[in-house]
């Protein structure tokens, strides 16, 4: 399965978990208030936001180009829920033959399924006793460094 899109597992509990006002937007010390102030919706704590259960859900590290089309792009970040049931369309990752792998998945008629890559150089993975794969977890946000 070579020139996929792999991860590497870290898991939440190595997180900094911080009270809800620590790190979150706005910072507002030494600074002339703004007339967006009017506008401000509140601060927002990253992590609260973006991982609902801690306990099952892991950040991954992508690495590869085969899910360039859906956003996720080499070196970017995947959190991933292990408590998701996987549904159609769903971006998943799964073990393939021990290769952890990001697709996207596809059901189709008689219970069978596709792991399809969002790139068009790689080819798509049917799941069959032949090639077996197992959800390994539901992608349910990404994100990057921009600097």
């Amino acid at each position: 399965m070579g020139n996929n899109c792999y991860a590497r597992v870290y898991s939440t509990r190595f997180l900094p978990h911080h009270p809800p006002h620590a790190n979150a937007w706005p910072l507002r010390a030494g600074r002339l208030p703004s007339p967006a102030d009017d506008y401000l919706e509140g601060e927002i704590d990253l992590a609260t936001f973006l991982i609902e259960r801690p306990s099952s859900t892991f950040v991954m590290r992508v690495s590869g180009q085969s899910m360039t089309g859906a956003g996720i792009m080499d070196g970017d970040y995947i959190i991933v829920d292990r408590s998701v049931t996987a549904r159609h369309g769903h971006i998943v990752v799964a073990n393939c033959s021990g290769d952890m792998t990001i697709k996207r998945l596809h059901m189709l008629a008689r219970g069978r399924a596709v792991l399809r890559a969002e790139h068009p150089d790689f080819p798509e993975f049917v799941i069959c006793e032949e090639t077996p794969a197992e959800v390994w977890g539901v992608v349910v946000a990404t994100f990057r460094k921009t600097l």
